[in-house]
C-alpha cells in the first residue's frame, strides 16, 4: 500500500515541524506543509493529499474559510479534513461538526498519540 500523503496547513512553523516529524517518523507518511490557507488551497489542488490537517486560527484566511474553499472546489472537496484547534467548547465543536469536517484534534496535542488520533478519525 502506498504511503499516505497528508497536507498540514498551519501558520505556526513549529507546529508544522512537530506534526511533520511525528507523521514521517511514526508512520512513514509523506507530509506536505503550508503556512497559510491560500498556500494550502494551492497545494491541496496540485498535490491531492489523502487528508488535510487544518489549523482553525490563522491570519487572513482562517481554517473555516479555507475549509469552505476546499469544499467549493470539485478537485479538493473529496479530501477529508481534520481541524486543529484550541477551541474545544461544545458550541465550537457543534459548529465544526456542522461544517462537515471529519474530526477535530485539540491543541495542544500529544505528539506520541497524534498519528493514532488521525488514523482513528480517518478510519485508516
Amino acid at each position: 500500500m502506498p504511503n499516505k500523503r497528508v497536507l498540514v496547513i498551519d501558520d505556526e512553523a513549529d507546529i508544522r515541524e512537530v506534526i511533520q516529524t511525528c507523521l514521517e517518523l511514526m508512520e512513514g507518511w509523506d507530509v506536505l506543509l503550508a503556512g497559510s490557507g491560500e498556500e494550502g488551497l494551492m497545494s491541496a489542488q496540485s498535490k491531492q493529499p489523502d487528508a488535510v490537517l487544518l489549523d482553525v486560527m490563522m491570519p487572513e484566511m482562517d481554517g473555516v474559510a479555507t475549509f469552505k474553499q476546499l469544499q467549493a472546489n470539485r478537485e479538493t472537496r473529496q479530501i477529508p479534513v481534520l481541524l486543529l484547534t484550541a477551541k474545544v467548547q461544545p458550541t465550537d465543536r457543534q459548529r465544526f461538526a456542522a461544517l462537515g469536517v471529519v474530526g477535530v484534534i485539540t491543541k495542544p496535542f500529544d505528539p506520541l498519540t497524534l498519528t493514532a488520533q488521525i488514523k482513528a478519525l480517518l478510519q485508516w
